[in-house]
């Protein structure tokens, strides 16, 4: 809390020291406790777009920088600013030095208003400065910052909203994309599907059956629209249970690999889901490794539904319908054509006859 409440006072100085209305050659446009986008404009009156994206482990990281054009200046300076030290990584010290670095390629003088910004004018690295010879007393004081300092950092690093660091690294490089997408004019998929996935990735993240590795997501091809899961732990009294210990032993694989493929109109329509591998036999799995499910179908979906309840409720059905793995099946037996024609079918069948509802003791 304390971190946000100095970023949105950085912010508010740096919308003050350079508003988007001045003649000044480097000016905040739009600024929020997650991007800032600014302009600098350059001696012959060219006007460069610099954005930053805040991620979510700020300040323990500094703010990602890129530019919509090619500017060779632009680039280099945008990449010097990421090899500054840790104690540069606050939002104030990175626009003085992204300032300080282009008025000097440019050879533009420094704007009066980054006195506003307060302390001297930054440099990336302290150059020419001779190290200071400490007494004992200062190298302990030293060394128990350090100590304390990496107890902080290793401990948020566990934990950033109950999402840990290599997950959180997957979600800025997904808001990355996305951003790279839209200036490329080669944006895929639609806002509010990509809106709700980036929710629904990050609600998995933070879930406990995910901490607890009942399953795993990866995205394929990096793209949110495709996610292998890999579901590792089912019901230890099924035969299921018991098939999968057995896959490890003779196989190496622990898991049974599911594919979610996601359309633009999600959430209004299910994702289609269909098993990779073992190839199974029951659990309402078909031919090509389709999954009968009613909530997978358009009849039977909602919404609301989130989908780490969809990867549960999978592996429920699985071991309700006395699902086996089929050891030596042919191992082209399961396609995305042949689980989409099935799938086909059965949501024909049951448009036309209707879903069996068990009974209640069944489940």
């Amino acid at each position: 809390m304390a971190c946000l409440t100095k970023l949105k006072q950085d912010i508010k100085l740096l919308e003050r020291a350079f508003p988007k209305e001045s003649d000044r050659s480097f000016r905040i446009l739009s600024a929020s406790v997650d991007e800032i986008n600014c302009v600098f404009i350059d001696e012959s009156g060219g006007k460069h777009r610099i954005n930053a994206n805040i991620t979510e482990t700020y300040p323990q990281s500094p703010p990602i920088w890129f530019s919509e054009d090619e500017d060779q200046n632009i680039s280099s300076t945008i990449e010097s600013i990421s090899e500054t030290t840790s104690n540069n990584y606050g939002i104030i010290n990175q626009v003085k030095i992204l300032i300080q670095e282009l008025c000097t390629v440019h050879h533009i003088p420094l704007p009066d208003s980054l006195g506003m910004l307060g302390g001297p004018v930054l440099e990336k690295e302290p150059v020419g400065v001779k190290p200071h010879e400490s007494s004992d007393e200062d190298d302990d004081e030293d060394f128990m910052a350090m100590e304390d300092d990496t107890h902080h950092e290793s401990k948020f690093k566990e934990n950033v909203d109950g999402i840990d660091t290599e997950n959180i690294v997957i979600l800025e490089k997904l808001k990355q994309n996305q951003r790279k997408d839209y200036l490329q004019g080669s944006v895929s998929g639609s806002v509010l599907a990509t809106d709700r996935l980036m929710k629904e990735l990050r609600d998995i993240y933070r879930s406990d059956s995910y901490k607890k590795g009942i399953y795993s997501v990866d995205l394929v091809n990096d793209s949110l629209y495709e996610w292998s899961i890999k579901l590792r732990k089912v019901d230890p009294d099924s035969t299921l249970h018991g098939d999968l210990e057995s896959y490890k032993e003779k196989m190496g694989r622990d898991h049974i690999l599911l594919n979610f493929t996601y359309k633009d109109n999600f959430p209004c329509e299910p994702p289609f889901v269909r098993v990779v591998t073992p190839v199974l036999q029951g659990g309402y799995v078909l031919g090509g490794g389709a999954i009968c499910m009613e909530l997978l179908t358009r009849q039977g979906w909602s919404s609301a539904y989130n989908m780490e309840s969809v990867i549960l409720q999978i592996a429920a059905t699985l071991v309700k319908g006395k699902a086996r793995i089929q050891f030596g099946a042919p191992k082209n037996q399961y396609s995305l054509a042949r689980a989409q024609q099935s799938f086909k079918s059965l949501v024909q069948i049951h448009e036309k006859n209707g879903w069996f509802t068990p009974p209640k003791e069944d489940g």
